[in-house]
C-alpha cells in the first residue's frame, strides 16, 4: 500500500498548495494523512477547514500543540476521530489521540498523534503512553503510523529507535523544516525527523519575515502574519507491506507548485 503524509499546513497558502497537490496526486495513494494544526491563519484549525480538507481526500488530520488555539474546534474534536489531538495529553481533554481507519484496499491503519516534552509544555510521557497504546492497537491492526509533534531532534530520533519494529512509520512534525534523514530502521520502521511545512517559502516557517525578525532583534512580542507566494508542498511518500506492517520505502516530497505545474 502507498501512504501520503503532508507536513504542517500553514494558512491559506498551505491549504491552496495541499488542494493543488491532492487534485493531481491523491489517486496514487491508498491513505492520506495531513498535519492541519496551523491551517487557520497559522494558528489552530476550525471545523470548517477540517471538513474542507477531508473533502479533498484526506483520511486523517493530525494535530499538535496548536490544535487548541481555536476554541471552536473543541466540540468538533469530541465528535470526530478523523482529526486528532496528541494522545499524551492528560485524561479529560477534548478529542481523540488515535484512530483506526481503513485504506482504499480495506487494510486497517492506526494513526497516532503524539507531542514531545523537550522545550515544549510538559505533558504525559509520549514514550510510555504510546508503548502501552501500541500493545492494544496491534491486536486489531498491523499498520501503525505515528506523527510525533516535537521540538528536539534528539527526542524524535529517540522515539523512532524506541518504536523500531513496533510501529510501521514514525515521522516528526512541528519545526516546519524538512530533514534529509528519511530511512528504514533496522527492524522495519520508516523514519524521518521532520517532514516539513506546506505553505509559502517566502517567509520564515510560513510567516512573513518582517513579522518574525523584530522578535529576534528586540525580544518583544510580535504579531505574526502569514507569508504568501512561492508555495511549497513538503511531506513523504511511503510504501508499506500490509501483510507484515513494515515500511519498505520512504521518500521525501519537497516541491514548489511551479515545479509541479499546478499554478502559473
Amino acid at each position: 500500500m502507498k501512504v501520503l503524509v503532508i507536513g504542517d499546513i500553514v494558512g491559506n497558502p498551505g491549504r491552496k498548495a495541499l488542494k493543488g497537490y491532492l487534485d493531481k496526486n491523491k489517486n496514487n495513494y491508498d491513505f492520506i494523512i495531513v498535519n492541519g494544526e496551523n491551517s487557520a491563519a497559522g494558528f489552530g484549525i476550525t471545523g470548517k477547514l477540517a471538513d474542507e480538507m477531508l473533502s479533498w481526500g484526506v483520511d486523517v488530520i493530525t494535530g499538535g500543540n496548536h490544535i487548541w488555539d481555536k476554541k471552536e474546534i473543541y466540540e468538533y474534536l469530541d465528535r470526530s476521530d478523523r482529526i486528532l489531538r496528541p494522545y499524551n495529553y492528560p485524561n479529560g481533554v477534548p478529542g481523540f489521540g488515535y484512530t483506526i481507519k481503513k485504506d482504499k484496499k480495506g487494510n486497517k491503519v492506526a494513526v497516532i498523534s503524539l507531542q514531545g516534552r523537550v522545550f515544549m509544555t510538559p505533558i504525559d510521557c509520549p514514550f510510555t503512553k504510546v508503548n502501552e497504546l501500541i500493545e492494544e492497537v496491534r491486536k486489531e491492526c498491523k499498520i501503525i503510523i505515528i506523527d510525533f509533534h516535537a521540538e528536539a531532534t534528539s527526542e524524535k530520533i529517540a522515539l523512532g529507535k524506541y518504536l523500531d519494529g513496533k510501529a510501521t512509520l514514525v515521522y516528526g512534525t512541528h519545526t516546519h523544516i524538512q530533514t534529509a534523514d528519511n530511512k528504514i530502521l533496522s527492524e522495519g520502521t520508516g523514519y524521518i525527523t521532520d517532514i516539513g511545512m506546506t505553505g509559502s517559502d517566502n517567509g520564515i516557517i510560513g510567516m512573513k519575515s518582517e513579522s518574525i525578525i523584530p522578535k529576534f532583534l528586540t525580544s518583544l512580542p510580535q504579531r505574526f502574519e502569514i507569508a504568501e507566494g512561492n508555495e511549497r508542498v513538503n511531506g513523504i511518500s511511503v510504501e508499506i507491506d500490509e501483510e507484515v506492517g513494515e515500511c519498505t520505502r520512504i521518500d521525501r516530497i519537497n516541491l514548489s507548485l511551479l515545479e509541479l505545474g499546478i499554478f502559473e
